[in-house]
């Protein structure tokens, strides 16, 4: 049975992120400016530094993102009152049971999200974008190893970092250094693509899709570091969401859809492949039939939607998904009434 969050806690977090999407176009320094790119419609804040003219990324166009800049001078002036609500907020959800994350997973997000990670691009997935489906899920987590959180990996795509011309400030490198990561090697020396927490092991990683036959190491313009690409991501990381991290007065991060999420699940489990790999597939398995579930009831259409995107994208991506439902026939026959 499906464990919810109460009614309070839906609100709470809703106009929680509903408050930083407000914060992160009440920065703006100078002037919004549409420009026209490849079909795509992109914002950009136009300020002078000294003679020189300088443009920071604000966002993909958007109903959305229009009527917030048509706020600007307002929301620029209540800066602190929004602050001072969404700590607020963020008092409710604890009190109301809402997980959460603990204060070094939060202060990390806070200085990539500082940098400019998730506005150029940057998306979180693996374990972490799993439980940020808490809040926009409105689903009560219990304390098993489905919600475990290990690894931080974040995944961009390669032609979006060169299209916004724009970069993370400071550099990837030195925020990574400030919290004690180290880089680890690769194969090819010069080039570097993950970072171990040295206190603890903990690793950050970052990924792009491979449109090749090969998965190798490519540079990625926008956030200043190498990644490591992978078949599959494409799909996962299409047409990402905001989501708010509950950490002092919250933190606006990307993730995957919830329901491309949960596909994807099924397509990596049958790429692992015994040992750890084997531990990790049956937990691809169990977060995959548990949001199927929450989803078939909550979101049926973008989670059939999802199913068919995926079955479509190739003949060795369907054959993933084969695999796996057979493994999870219960979650297989979800799927099958959706139809």
């Amino acid at each position: 049975m499906i464990s919810r969050h109460s009614a309070t806690v839906h609100a709470a977090y809703h106009d929680l992120l509903r408050s930083l999407m407000d914060e992160a176009v009440s920065d703006i320094r100078g002037t919004p400016t549409r420009v026209d790119r490849n079909g795509k419609i992109y914002w950009y804040d136009s300020y002078r530094v000294g003679s020189d003219v300088r443009k920071t990324y604000i966002g993909e166009d958007s109903p959305e993102l229009r009527n917030r800049l048509d706020r600007l001078k307002l929301l620029r002036a209540e800066t602190e009152k929004r602050r001072n609500h969404r700590t607020r907020l963020i008092r409710i959800l604890r009190a109301e049971g809402f997980l959460g994350v603990d204060a070094a997973t939060g202060s990390l997000m806070s200085a990539l999200a500082g940098a400019g990670v998730f506005r150029l691009g940057g998306t979180i997935v693996g374990a972490h974008a799993f439980r940020f489906y808490e809040g926009l899920l409105g689903i009560r987590y219990q304390f098993d190893d489905m919600a475990q959180t290990g690894d931080i990996d974040i995944a961009s795509f390669e032609q979006l970092s060169l299209a916004l011309e724009d970069i993370v400030a400071p550099p990837l490198q030195e925020v990574l250094s400030d919290f004690s990561f180290a880089p680890v090697p690769s194969m090819d020396r010069n080039k570097v693509w993950r970072w171990r927490q040295t206190r603890n092991d903990l690793m950050v990683e970052f990924l792009t899709p491979s449109f090749q036959e090969e998965e190798g190491i490519r540079p990625l313009v926008a956030l200043g570091v190498d990644v490591q690409s992978l078949h599959h991501l494409n799909y996962l990381i299409a047409e990402p969401v905001k989501v708010a991290v509950t950490y002092r007065s919250g933190v606006l991060v990307q993730i995957p859809r919830p329901e491309r999420y949960a596909i994807h699940k099924l397509i990596v489990a049958d790429r692992r492949r015994g040992g750890v790999d084997s531990l990790k597939a049956e937990k691809d398995r169990l977060q995959a039939a548990f949001l199927i579930e929450v989803l078939a009831e909550d979101r049926p259409d973008e989670l059939l939607e999802a199913y068919r995107d995926a079955h479509q994208t190739g003949p060795k991506c369907a054959e993933r998904l084969v695999s796996t439902l057979k493994l999870i026939p219960k979650t297989q026959q979800v799927l099958d009434r959706l139809s």
